[in-house]
């Protein structure tokens, strides 16, 4: 079978969100239906309405979805298929021969994002004061970002535990300093 019709291939991926959703996204903020203010002047009844008035502002006005999506495109990112999901991950390869591979998860609600920013202090140790053998491969798989990543199909989750795929690709180091990964049969 061919890379191209293997859903099980590791394939290049890119993020093009269309304008049309973030348009929808947009109008569907702005259509919020307030309830009545909180009696209270503390976070007791959740969070204040106007602190969440004042988020849905900025994600429906100044949040700069291409700005970020630019962002996560300078990196490496990859798709796969692991149990009929479709996982999106970062790999960042460490110019370190020596260096080990690391998988970096991201908890929810969360994303990717939040994990960019130790990106290079772990691929580039030398230049964060750090020794080559210091030096990680980054994997940063996206537990949130395709809509199809969220479809958990409920037989699948009574299988097996969703951590169970990464956790069944082991690393481990040889005698010669060189990192492999592993995939079970």
């Amino acid at each position: 079978m061919d890379e191209a019709t293997d859903k099980n291939a590791v394939r290049p991926f890119h993020v093009a969100v269309p304008e049309a959703e973030l348009t929808e996204l947009r109008r569907r903020i702005d259509a919020t239906r307030w309830p009545e203010r909180e009696t209270v002047s503390d976070f007791s009844q959740g969070v204040p309405q106007a602190k969440m008035q004042k988020l849905a502002r900025y994600w429906a006005t100044d949040y700069d979805w291409r700005k970020v999506e630019a962002r996560l495109n300078s990196y490496p990112q990859f798709i796969t298929e692991i149990d009929g999901l479709d996982i999106q991950f970062l790999h960042v390869r460490s110019k370190h021969e020596s260096a080990l591979p690391v998988i970096v998860t991201h908890g929810w609600p969360g994303s990717i994002i939040e994990q960019l920013k130790i990106i290079d202090p772990l691929s580039n140790s030398t230049a964060h004061g750090g020794s080559a053998a210091d030096a990680f491969h980054v994997v940063i798989p996206s537990a949130s970002f395709r809509r199809k990543s969220m479809r958990l199909p409920l037989p699948a989750l009574r299988r097996r535990p969703v951590s169970r795929p990464m956790s069944e690709r082991r690393t481990t180091r040889s005698s010669s300093s060189t990192s492999t990964c592993t995939t079970p049969s």
